[in-house]
């Protein structure tokens, strides 16, 4: 067994890329926003990709589903800071539309791996 075997999932480099994107879109926000709204938006982000990492270094289905649905829930949380800084003009349709996508995908693929630690 590869010990880091997350850093070959495609869920996880799709994470990466997600908080690599918003890293820079949170640069464009204004100022007075950025450390509130964009340090929220970023932790969010960071949490998804730590918690697959986590997760995939646990023994037991149920430690790894545990942080697996972590990930799942700052995927939420990312989207709809997402959708408040599309709300509030900060980033544009094809932005939001960009991280919906992605987040789109992640959530899937983490709910395939969900699925399959069931079996």
């Amino acid at each position: 067994m590869n010990k880091f075997r997350f850093l070959e999932w495609n869920v996880y480099k799709d994470a990466k890329e997600l908080l690599g994107f918003i890293l820079k879109i949170i640069k464009k926000i204004p100022n007075e926003y950025r450390y509130d709204l964009g340090g929220q938006v970023i932790r969010a982000a960071f949490s998804v990709v730590l918690n697959i990492a986590e997760g995939s270094g646990k023994i037991s289905d149920k430690d790894m589903n545990r942080f697996f649905n972590i990930s799942l829930g700052s995927l939420n949380e990312t989207l709809a800071a997402a959708d408040i800084l599309y709300f509030n003009n900060f980033i544009s349709k094809q932005e939001f539309e960009w991280i919906y996508k992605k987040i789109d995908s992640i959530s899937c693929q983490l709910g395939g791996f969900k699925k399959k630690l069931k079996k």
